[in-house]
Parts: structure tokens; C-alpha cells; sequence
């Protein structure tokens, strides 16, 4: 699993930095054919050249030069590769640059409600490039080589520029609807959130901010919601998880173990063994 942006490094990708923040990397195919990617940040994708498909469990987009792509936060994609020759830049969007332009462009999003066009169980919104925004993307690409000490303020500006950009090409109002919801604070579904990602290897702190909440705000809305503490849930969701698997799949103990996140064998036999009151079977 490739988790971005944080998995970025400058031997796999070259990137663009706002201070400390990720804005925009450039990489080739380097990565085998098919992987999966988690999003970080909110990301745009936009591709330069080859052939590439996206798959979440309810969407599978086919993309090729010219072709734009802006995943929400939180996201699981499977990457599968088509054409070997694959380039593409990744901008990241930091949430608190994202809700100072919401502020600084009112004007774009009056009469727009939040929650209006957006879905969290559709996390790629699919773009098509314009004249106007492949000449942005030229103008993005020299400041890998610059050595200005303004790039840092440059860069704020293109952040800008590129915003105002997918605004133009957007036509269905969906981007507006996602950036208004970020911009007020607009808090996931938590029974959403949970199902989705539950056997996924995330920490609370991960899951709390993918929620849109403090730690501490994520475990008092959790508790009220499912009457249980985050930690205890997810161990018997993997639990059940893992008894599903033993009764209806070939993979032994290990695998199934590895499957559900549990780093030790043993740990995982003890759990299930405290939950369903016998060892798993068909141990290797």
C-alpha cells in the first residue's frame, strides 16, 4: 500500500513543497502494475502521458493524457496500470489552505449548499483538461528547476491559480459542493466511515481526522453512536471478519491473521479464541 502524501520520497518522485505541505509531485511509473493508494489530503491528479485505472468499491475510472482526477481525502483507490509510459503530476490539497480560499472567493459559493452534489461513497470526481489549464501546468513545471527564494510565495499563487482552474472546468458544481463542506467543517457519517474502513490499517488518530474531528471529539461521538470504544469495535469487526473468512475461503490462520491487521499469529489466536471460545482451525 502506498499511502500519499507521506510515502512520497525523493527517490521515487520529484516534489514541490509549500513549507512544510506537499503541493505538487511529479513521478513515472515506478510502482508494479497494480497497487493500492491511500489518499492522505485531498489530491488532484492529473495525467501527462499513458493510460492508468482507478478502482474504488463503487467507482472504476479510466484515465489517459488529459484527463483530471480530484480524490477526496480518505480514499482507498486500487491503481492498475495500462500503458507503461504513465506520468503524472499529483497536487495535494492542505485543508487549511483549502478553507482560506473558500474564505477569500465567497463570492463563488453563495447560494451553494454544502452537502449539494457530493457523496462520500463517490470519492473521484473525473475532469477533462482545458486549453486554459494545460498552459497552467506548464507553468507549474519550471519551478522543479528554480532556485528563486520566492518559490515558496509562487507556489501559494498557483495554489490559487490551480483551484480557480477546476473551478472553471467543473460544470456539474460538484468541487464547489466538496470545498464549501471542507470549508465549513462538515463531519463524516461515522457508521459510513467505520464500515468502510475497519479492516483497513489505520490508527485512531487517522480515523478521527479522516471523520473531521479531534481525537477526543471522534471517541465521545463514536461512544454515543455504537455504545463502545473505537479500539473494542474494530477488534471484534476484524474477529467477525476473520471467522467469515475461516468458514468460507482456503486461507490459512497466518493469512487470515496478516488479512485483518494483526501483526502476531499468536495474538490473533488468543483474540479469537477469547471471542469465540475455540482455537481457529486449520492452522499452518
Amino acid at each position: 500500500m502506498l499511502r500519499v502524501p507521506s510515502d512520497i520520497s525523493s527517490q521515487e518522485f520529484e516534489s514541490l513543497k509549500i513549507q512544510d505541505m506537499t503541493f505538487v509531485a511529479y513521478r513515472n511509473e515506478v510502482y508494479p502494475s497494480r497497487y493500492e493508494v491511500f489518499f492522505e489530503e485531498h489530491a488532484v491528479i492529473v495525467v501527462l502521458e499513458g493510460e492508468k485505472k482507478f478502482s474504488s468499491p463503487t467507482q472504476e475510472v479510466h484515465v489517459q493524457k488529459g484527463d483530471i482526477l480530484f480524490i477526496q481525502r480518505g480514499f482507498y483507490l486500487m491503481s492498475e496500470s495500462i500503458h507503461a509510459a504513465y506520468k503524472s503530476l499529483v497536487f495535494f490539497f492542505d485543508e487549511k489552505l483549502l478553507k482560506e480560499f473558500v474564505g477569500l472567493h465567497g463570492e463563488l459559493f453563495e447560494g451553494r449548499s454544502e452537502g449539494e452534489g457530493t457523496s462520500l461513497q463517490s470519492p473521484i470526481l473525473h475532469l477533462h483538461s482545458s486549453e486554459n489549464f494545460s498552459q497552467f501546468v506548464g507553468s507549474v513545471l519550471p519551478y522543479f528547476r528554480s532556485q528563486s527564494s520566492l518559490k515558496t510565495h509562487f507556489l501559494r499563487l498557483k495554489f490559487q491559480e490551480l483551484l480557480l482552474h477546476l473551478l472553471e472546468i467543473d460544470t456539474s458544481g460538484n468541487l464547489q459542493a466538496i470545498l464549501l463542506s471542507i470549508h465549513k467543517g462538515q463531519k463524516a457519517d461515522l457508521r459510513f466511515l467505520m464500515n468502510s474502513y475497519s479492516l483497513k490499517p489505520l490508527t485512531l488518530n487517522e480515523l478521527a481526522r479522516l471523520s473531521g474531528r479531534s481525537l477526543s471529539a471522534f471517541k465521545r461521538d463514536f461512544q454515543e453512536e455504537f455504545h463502545t470504544s473505537p479500539a473494542l469495535w474494530i477488534k471484534q469487526k476484524r474477529l467477525e471478519h476473520a471467522d467469515l473468512l475461516l468458514r468460507t475461503t482456503k486461507m490459512n490462520v497466518s493469512e487470515i491473521s496478516s488479512e485483518i491487521g494483526y501483526e502476531s499469529v499468536s495474538h490473533f489466536i488468543k483474540s479469537y479464541k477469547d471471542k469465540y471460545g475455540f482455537t481457529p482451525k486449520g492452522t499452518s
